[in-house]
């Protein structure tokens, strides 16, 4: 039994093929057996006038075109010719059957060259290798050299050259005396922004003029959007505290800081996340605040936990600026990959359009993504190395492995789920196009034998 299991369909157009197969390999035995035939009794006659004297290449030569009357045709239904076939072929052929061997070989091969064909074009090559290394490299370099780590000198928190100055831009962006203006006026009050635990119902361990930004997770940059504007509507404080506690509460002592429409709430927000920024212990990175979540782990001499760690990291000068400041190194292998992809693919002929590195879609730039995959995975796997051999979580690029994460996700996705199937369709693709162009010729043919005939459908 084939491999395959036939639908019924697919079943009877098997069993006509193998019937139609053999039909035509008899009908081309006996062709041959005519010709064979045919070309004896011209070599005999050829003979015949040698004897006599005569070349036969010299012979006079006369054609007659007799116009023959046009036979009738008569072509069964499908019905019929399906059982036609059933009834000298049996009903369980298999499409291997119509083949031989040699050419079911050279029908595996085709597949094989065509799958070949389509991993060529997602392979890359020596330039591309070497355009996401130097990437991967030259981001890290930047990350150790010039974003270094955060440090708390007699001039407030200091690092790397590139740090110092993105600390110092924000500084001029938001100055100090009037962020405090600010973060005073009742137009910055939120409810979720208790400092300690005298105006909580529920206690929130770690809750200080230290940490309540890391606990609270309205600080946070990102979940602030949805969980800040929340507590500023219904008036609540949503932390997860230093044991990695959630709790939600309502702030009874704060309720003038409630707002009731989602608007006027995102304003607040805004501008609360505008006040806090650059203040001493500011904002949190992104989602760091969920890290205290993780009362896991024995790191290091003292044995802390994940969230542990964090919540001293945090304490000692990584925030959100920070976070900003490890995010360029990152930008910056990104850029080198796209716009080094972009110079290739225009020299290799193709057009400014086309070489626009902006979509990772593989059907426009197959190599872009595993591009980008390789050159961050070498900014991480240096990361990786800073943070050991310096000993210090602080060395950390949260930015760079939040980058790996995602490459990875997509390069595991596309390598074990999208890749197969995308394959599957650039051979189906292939095949069809040339079966489409055996159809023209079969029915360019099967039209000019039919001007003999007159074609009756049963």
């Amino acid at each position: 039994m084939g491999k395959y299991k036939y639908s019924e369909e697919e079943q009877k157009m098997n069993n006509v093929l193998k019937y139609q197969d053999d039909q035509l390999k008899e009908l081309l035995a006996e062709s041959r057996s005519t010709r064979n035939e045919t070309d004896a009794e011209i070599e005999a006659m050829e003979t015949f006038l040698r004897k006599r004297g005569l070349d036969p290449s010299k012979a006079a030569k006369q054609s007659t075109v007799v116009e023959a009357p046009k036979k009738v045709m008569v072509l069964p239904s499908w019905e019929n010719l399906c059982a036609e076939a059933e009834s000298v072929v049996g009903g369980s052929c298999e499409l291997e059957s119509i083949f031989t061997e040699a050419e079911l070989k050279s029908n595996e091969l085709a597949i094989q060259q065509l799958n070949k064909e389509y991993n060529q074009i997602h392979k890359l090559d020596k330039t591309d290798i070497a355009i996401s290394a130097i990437a991967g490299i030259v981001g890290a370099a930047v990350d150790i050299l010039m974003v270094g780590i955060p440090q708390k000198g007699p001039e407030g928190l200091e690092a790397g050259t590139l740090s110092n100055f993105i600390r110092k831009k924000f500084d001029e962006a938001f100055p100090a005396d009037e962020m405090e203006k600010l973060a005073n006026s009742k137009e910055s009050k939120v409810p979720f922004d208790a400092q300690d635990n005298r105006n909580t119902t529920i206690r929130v361990e770690g809750l200080s003029a230290y940490y309540h930004r890391l606990l609270s997770l309205g600080h946070d940059p990102l979940l602030g959007f949805v969980v800040g504007v929340f507590d500023i509507l219904t008036g609540r404080m949503t932390t997860i505290d230093k044991t990695g506690k959630f709790v939600s509460q309502v702030m009874e002592n704060y309720a003038d800081r409630k707002e009731s429409n989602i608007f006027a709430a995102l304003a607040k927000q805004l501008v609360h996340f505008k006040s806090d920024i650059t203040t001493s212990m500011g904002l949190p990175a992104p989602l760091m605040g969920v890290f205290n979540l993780f009362q896991f782990g024995s790191i290091g001499e003292y044995e802390q936990t994940v969230a542990e760690i964090v919540q001293g990291m945090y304490y000692e000068g990584y925030d959100f600026i920070h976070f900003c400041s490890m995010s360029i190194p990152v930008m910056i292998t990104e850029v080198i990959v796209r716009i080094s992809y972009a110079i290739k693919r225009i020299n290799e002929g193709k057009s400014i359009r086309d070489s626009i590195p902006f979509s990772l879609n593989r059907e426009k730039h197959p190599k872009l993504a595993t591009m980008l995959f390789i050159a961050h995975s070498g900014a991480t796997a240096i990361n990786a190395g800073k943070v050991y051999f310096t000993k210090d979580p602080l060395a950390i690029n949260y930015t760079q492995w939040i980058a790996f994460a995602k490459y990875s996700y997509k390069q595991l996705k596309w390598a074990i789920v999208e890749k197969p199937f995308a394959r599957e369709a650039y051979v189906s693709g292939k095949l069809e196009d040339s079966w489409k162009e055996l159809e023209s010729e079969i029915s360019e043919s099967f039209n000019d034998f039919l001007k003999d005939y007159y074609v009756v459908f049963e």
